[in-house]
């Protein structure tokens, strides 16, 4: 697979400078049962990468001392590794919002089937991918049958609760395109969404988020092999909108991988670009500890165009 790392190092994108730290997000592993064609983790079912129950712990811990308000698992299918639930069991218990990135066809997998109940149970935020309404774009961009299992881990997520308006269990679908495109607007799309999912299936969501993808890992390769990725790169860079600095995730958001080293952003752990509020070579979560990150410098490369360009991107969808 050809890599884009050497080609985003190297940038012209603003400085942006940190402020106060809200949300730990933390990829628990790269396990997935799923092997999407865009994914910037490179995910899958044969990898191997799991955080630890120390890890976990120390995670915990963390959060314990430094108020951290939002907790914002990811992975992979941050659901299989084994410490899972006992993270965010405890995080409940501090009164910390846990948040699961959640591929909601995990639900469907044996031994993985009480997690709807679970979850509402804890009360976490569940932000799932749908990258379309439509089976066959869904089928072409994750895996055949993905579409009908998420379907029904839809129904079933709404059968505990989620996405209904007298309900306060959060339902928020995630939407990326496949083609080295912008997504469209983003409001404009949830009302696509909720007549083709509520109209055929009779499912409901309490919101929609619209991602850009990055030009990292697999559909950074596939702009490679397809030599799309300079004109993507144009795009993300002729659409860049400076009003979105100010809303971008970085700003108030740590990225840990499942060792524990950190970075600004989950695409910069892909890229292996270390932060920049330490002065540690290789920062571990455990340097950061009492320490306040307010005021200090993000680590930058090309790809930062993708969040900024057009309505903006992040993990809460758009920002404009």
């Amino acid at each position: 697979m050809q890599d884009t790392r050497s080609l985003l190092l190297e940038t012209s994108f603003p400085n942006i400078y940190r402020s106060n730290l809200d949300t730990l997000q933390v990829n628990l592993g790269y396990l997935c049962n799923l092997s999407c064609t865009h994914c910037h983790v490179n995910a899958g079912p044969t990898r191997t990468e799991l955080m630890d129950k120390d890890m976990v712990d120390l995670v915990l811990t963390f959060i314990n001392q430094n108020g951290v308000g939002t907790l914002d698992l990811t992975g992979g299918s941050p659901e299989m590794n084994p410490n899972f639930e006992h993270l965010v069991v405890e995080a409940r218990r501090m009164g910390t919002l846990v948040m699961d990135r959640c591929n909601p066809t995990i639900l469907m997998e044996q031994g993985y089937e009480h997690l709807p109940e679970f979850l509402a149970e804890h009360n976490v935020v569940i932000n799932a991918s749908m990258p379309c309404y439509q089976e066959q774009n869904v089928d072409k961009q994750r895996g055949k049958g993905v579409y009908r299992d998420s379907i029904a881990s839809l129904k079933r997520l709404n059968d505990f609760g989620y996405g209904k308006e007298d309900s306060n269990l959060v339902l928020n679908l995630v939407y990326n395109p496949d083609e080295p495109i912008l997504p469209p607007d983003q409001q404009s799309l949830k009302e696509d969404y909720q007549l083709a999912l509520g109209g055929e299936h009779n499912i409901v969501f309490t919101d929609l988020f619209a991602l850009a993808n990055m030009p990292i890992s697999r559909f950074g390769a596939r702009l490679l092999a397809k030599n799309q990725f300079e004109d993507y790169m144009k795009l993300l860079r002729g659409s860049f909108s400076e009003e979105n600095l100010n809303s971008v995730m970085c700003r108030s958001l740590v990225s840990v991988d499942y060792q524990g080293y950190i970075y600004d952003c989950d695409f910069n752990q892909m890229l292996m670009m270390q932060t920049l509020a330490t002065d540690k070579p290789r920062p571990h979560l455990r340097d950061l500890f009492d320490r306040n990150l307010e005021g200090s410098p993000i680590a930058v490369g090309e790809h930062c165009y993708g969040c900024t360009a057009g309505q903006g991107s992040s993990c809460g969808g758009a920002l404009a």
